[in-house]
């Protein structure tokens, strides 16, 4: 039998249907059906809770649509890395993936991977959090512990790690059919919750509903001043933000894509039309089914438990927990099969593993996808994939802002280059973009600095990485030189 040789390139077999999948897989985790506890906390009323995700979601779609001039002009596995590459140089891009390996992408699946195991318990109570395994004290202030919770999500990654190491074909089949499943899923949740829809508790929540105040859980109330309302807006939307990222997995995989010019293009915009006609969809629903101080109150924010249970009962709680199990294992698999190629395409401009820049026999970047597991996996016991996340809304922003004016910039340094698609709306809603995410990250400098300076720490840690990457690119190319 002879050997398995490693691939040269990557295999063109997804489509507008695949691509589609992977954005709206992508992006509706476990978010959707939590954060809006936390929002309503911010914001106390139904119109500004719809407000907070309308303006997320014009946010994404905005940016999705920009993206697709770039995609169509760098067809190619990497994504946002290259646009960032291209636009700027190459220490940015590094930036940019350096973040998205220490922190965006693996911290992202950690979560999700977490939120799979949290709802499995209600299934399956031995795999709650509150199961600890093993616990051990490491210093007088620090106890690590591992829960069967914690043990589970990281299972589950690996299972899907290695799927994905199969070829893209396994991992296509699984985002398709979970990403069908759960938007049918969620579609079929908010048409029953308008079904249930109480007409007091409708008309109690949008009763003046543009009055802007802070719900705390005990049921008082606090008024804001202007700038202090600004910040709650900027505080709320890092849950929506959260919910609404990833969709821009897409463009990682494109060296994969059949036709990427116009099918990365396109399932941009439809996955993020369709997350977000179903994110706002889904608010209104809880607001017509639960009053305002039960989402703010909900147990563990687990809003769509809460509703729920008002529209199918006491087996309610069980819907939503295989909803979500569905959800984040989709999720999870789309986050891990794209994450791998930005690592293969920095290795390849020389700035991560050499390793991670070769094709296993299945013409997929293995090694990229196991050194992912393992970064996730260790989030996962850390126990602090929360806080992280916390500060990602910010580092993604920024980068977000970045590459959508890295389009002006390219139609000025490559005014000749083929554009077969244009962004949409140029150059005042890739304008209004970029005026939108600088105020969020103004905000939350200003009013929720613990949300930035962790993150901006991050990325600035890549710099001297960077650095030394290239020092070592350089002196490997000396020592071949001589050789020679």
């Amino acid at each position: 039998m002879e050997p398995t040789t490693p691939q040269q390139k990557l295999k063109h077999e997804l489509g507008l249907l695949d691509g589609t999948m992977l954005v709206a897989g992508s992006m509706i985790g476990s978010g959707i059906f939590i954060v809006s506890a936390d929002i309503i906390r911010n914001v106390g009323s139904a119109g500004w809770l719809i407000a907070v995700w309308l303006i997320t979601g014009f946010m994404t779609l905005t940016a999705a649509v920009s993206y697709g001039e770039l995609s169509a002009m760098f067809p190619k596995a990497g994504g946002q890395y290259v646009y960032l590459k291209e636009a700027y140089n190459k220490l940015i891009a590094f930036l940019y993936g350096w973040s998205f390996f220490a922190v965006i992408q693996t911290g992202t699946i950690a979560a999700v991977g977490v939120a799979f195991s949290k709802f499995a318990a209600y299934l399956i109570p031995a795999v709650s959090e509150e199961n600890v395994l093993f616990s051990v004290a490491v210093t007088k202030s620090f106890t690590f512990s591992l829960s069967a919770a914690q043990l589970v999500s990281i299972v589950i990654i690996i299972l899907l790690t290695y799927i994905n190491t199969r070829g893209v074909k396994g991992g296509k089949l699984i985002q398709t059919t979970f990403t069908l499943t759960k938007l049918l899923s969620l579609f079929g949740l908010i048409a029953f919750g308008f079904f249930a829809l109480k007409s007091d508790v409708w008309n109690a929540n949008w009763t003046n509903a543009w009055q802007m105040h802070s719900l705390s859980k005990d049921g008082s109330v606090s008024s804001y001043t202007l700038a202090a309302a600004l910040g709650a807006i900027a505080a709320s939307m890092v849950g929506s933000i959260f919910s609404s990222d990833a969709w821009n997995n897409v463009t990682f995989i494109a060296g994969e894509m059949k036709n990427p010019q116009r099918n990365i293009g396109l399932s941009l915009f439809l996955g993020t039309l369709i997350v977000t006609l179903i994110y706002v969809a889904a608010n209104l629903m809880y607001t017509g089914v639960l009053p305002l101080h039960e989402i703010a109150n909900a147990e563990k924010d687990r809003v769509a438990v809460a509703a729920s249970n008002v529209i199918f009962g006491n087996i309610g709680t069980l819907v939503i927990a295989v909803m979500i199990m569905i959800s984040t294992f989709g999720c999870n698999n789309g986050l891990i099969l794209a994450g791998a190629r930005v690592y293969y395409t920095m290795a390849k401009d020389g700035v991560f593993f050499k390793r991670t820049g070769t094709l296993n026999e299945n013409a997929v970047p293995e090694f990229g996808l196991w050194i992912q597991c393992l970064v996730a996996s260790v989030l996962c016991l850390s126990g602090r994939y929360g806080d992280l996340l916390d500060m990602i809304s910010f580092v993604v922003v920024i980068f977000y802002v970045l590459t959508i004016i890295g389009i002006y910039i390219l139609r000025v340094k490559r005014p000749e280059a083929e554009r077969p698609y244009k962004a949409f709306g140029y150059p005042v809603l890739p304008a209004i973009y970029v005026i939108m995410g600088l105020a969020f990250c103004t905000l939350l400098i200003i009013y929720k600095p613990q949300y930035t300076w962790p993150g901006l720490i991050i990325v600035l840690i890549g710099i001297p990485i960077y650095y030394i990457s290239q020092r070592n690119v350089k002196s490997d190319d000396t020592t071949y030189e001589s050789a020679v």
